[in-house]
């Protein structure tokens, strides 16, 4: 499971695609950092883009049919390495749809859903309808990252192999487990070296605000209008240090925590997750015999759910095809349910008939989380979010280490600890140096960027958004609060979050600091 990971598409298209996918079963720093002075003088020969027709989106994008006839999209060569602006370039791949009132253009507003690794290209298009308010007055544009999608793409295993990576023992409990849980992650990342040894070094996030700034030249504007998603929102902190005068409305959603270690943010998402499930759980319980779960209280659902882990680390059950659901991809399917409280009711339906040995429901969740399709075929997600967490972070664990930190994280989470605290071995042998311990994000002189923390939310837990706002600077981040649940707030639907939003980027309305936004009790789910 990564440390960050990416809301890949509206809770309603990826239902659909699950029950679909279910149903059809078989049973130093190579950043090429500088001052912030020379960043700001680093887009000056961006060309303006030209727009065409977009492509079917690769399979490293996560596939999928050709966007409609609103979309277009055009293709930006950046600096590989931006020591060497004059040296090596890589194609980043955008799309865009056209603002509907040309007459009140505010020019583009540019998009980033997080991840780290996902694609833009893909997730654009199926997320549009949630932002279509805004596209009355900006041009909404997303992008593939550096070493993303189509974009000068980080390549390690093949599909074949990606299959056996994700269902092996993730949380290994003897010697024997240990050893081949640690030989897996160093043939992961034999691979990503040998497929994309050249541009390992050069994904990290600071290279990529960079090319945000390369981006809004060549978008022919004078400030970059944005909305940062998850760890889009430690892209666009990261952008505000190096660029503040060219900061124009911009809103964080889904924040994470530019104070924490590759370690503490692991730790926090072991408790965000936990709180995540015991609120599934508590739902569940308060419909009750609407509830198909066993368990007249969340403690006892909770406990039944440790139960089925501990039943498939001794013996998976049948999955999709000829794949067998380990206790690994369940634990990553009851994960990707937890991040919108859309998916509960698949959460819901995918442990009761795990637990009476079904596992295509569960196993089709993990899928969505790894970014793969259902030929079989995995996108780049993954590869590209190791690549730039390790790109990013200083952090490298030993194994000793690893395991004196389990207890902590057993603590946090019975159900989820174990995973994300050996999840910490992931950049450990790394062939890339990492270039901070976190992110520089103070932004004096840049606009009023709107931060959005949900109290609910799984993977970017709460307190990540008011750690934002004090990093960001004094009048620069204002805090708005969701009292809601699942990763983020405007993707929510709640009216109060979106007109706090839409009023700032659409009117210039900045909201009051320390706005809170209550969710409005959903109707019991069937």
């Amino acid at each position: 499971m990564p440390r960050i990971v990416l809301r890949t598409a509206t809770a309603a298209a990826l239902t659909a695609t699950l029950l679909t996918t279910a149903a059809c079963s078989d049973s130093g720093s190579g950043d090429g950092s500088g001052s912030g002075r020379k960043a700001q003088s680093a887009a000056k020969d961006a060309k303006p883009l030209e727009w065409g027709e977009c492509p079917a989106p690769t399979a490293l994008e996560g596939g999928g049919q050709v966007p409609g006839k609103d979309w277009q999209c055009a293709t930006l060569d950046v600096p590989l390495d931006y020591a060497d602006p004059e040296g090596q370039t890589i194609p980043l791949s955008l799309i865009r749809a056209k603002a509907r009132d040309r007459k009140k253009r505010l020019g583009s507003l540019v998009f980033n859903f997080g991840g780290p690794g996902g694609s833009g290209i893909t997730t654009l298009p199926g997320a549009a309808k949630e932002y279509e308010a805004l596209r009355k007055r900006y041009d909404l544009v997303s992008f593939d990252p550096r070493g993303v999608g189509r974009s000068a793409p980080v390549r390690c295993e093949g599909d074949k192999q990606l299959d056996a990576y994700y269902a092996q023992d993730s949380s290994p409990s003897t010697p024997e487990q240990e050893k081949a849980y640690v030989d897996g992650i160093k043939r992961y990342q034999q691979a990503c070296e040998r497929n994309s040894g050249a541009v390992l070094p050069h994904v990290g996030t600071e290279n990529a605000a960079r090319d945000l700034d390369r981006i809004r030249q060549a978008l022919g504007d004078e400030k970059l209008n944005y909305f940062g998603i998850s760890y889009g929102t430690e892209l666009g902190g990261v952008y505000a240090h190096l660029f503040p005068k060219n900061v124009g409305r911009a809103v964080f959603d889904a924040v994470v925590d530019p104070t924490k270690t590759s370690e503490e943010g692991a730790l926090g998402q072991a408790k965000g997750f936990q709180l995540a499930l015991g609120n599934f759980a508590q739902d569940c319980v308060n419909r009750g015999a609407a509830c198909r779960l066993q368990g007249s209280t969340a403690k006892e659902i909770e406990a039944n759910v440790i139960k089925l882990q501990k039943q498939l680390a001794d013996k998976p059950i049948d999955g999709i095809g000829d794949r067998k659901l380990t206790e690994s991809s369940a634990t990553n399917g009851i994960a990707q349910a937890l991040y919108s409280k859309e998916l509960w009711p698949l959460l819901e339906q995918g442990l009761d008939e795990a637990e009476g040995g079904q596992g295509q429901l569960l196993m089709a969740l993990s899928d969505a989380l790894n970014g793969r399709d259902q030929q079989g075929r995995y996108s780049n997600i993954g590869a590209a979010n190791t690549a730039i967490n390790c790109a990013d972070s200083k952090d490298r664990y030993t194994l000793e280490q690893t395991r004196a930190k389990l207890p902590e994280f057993r603590k946090a989470s019975p159900v989820f600890g174990d995973f994300l605290g050996w999840a910490m071995l992931s950049c450990t042998d790394w062939p890339v140096a990492g270039a901070w311990e976190t992110p520089d994000v103070s932004a004096p002189g840049a606009a009023p960027i709107v931060v959005i923390g949900n109290t609910g939310d799984p993977a970017t837990p709460y307190e990540g958004a008011r750690r934002m706002v004090e990093r960001l600077g004094k009048g620069v981040g204002v805090e708005l609060t969701y009292k809601g649940e699942g990763h983020g707030a405007y993707n929510s639907g709640d009216k109060c979050v979106q007109q706090a939003v839409n009023g700032y980027l659409l009117d210039g309305k900045v909201p009051g600091a320390g706005t809170v936004c209550t969710a409005t009790p959903s109707a019991p789910s069937a």
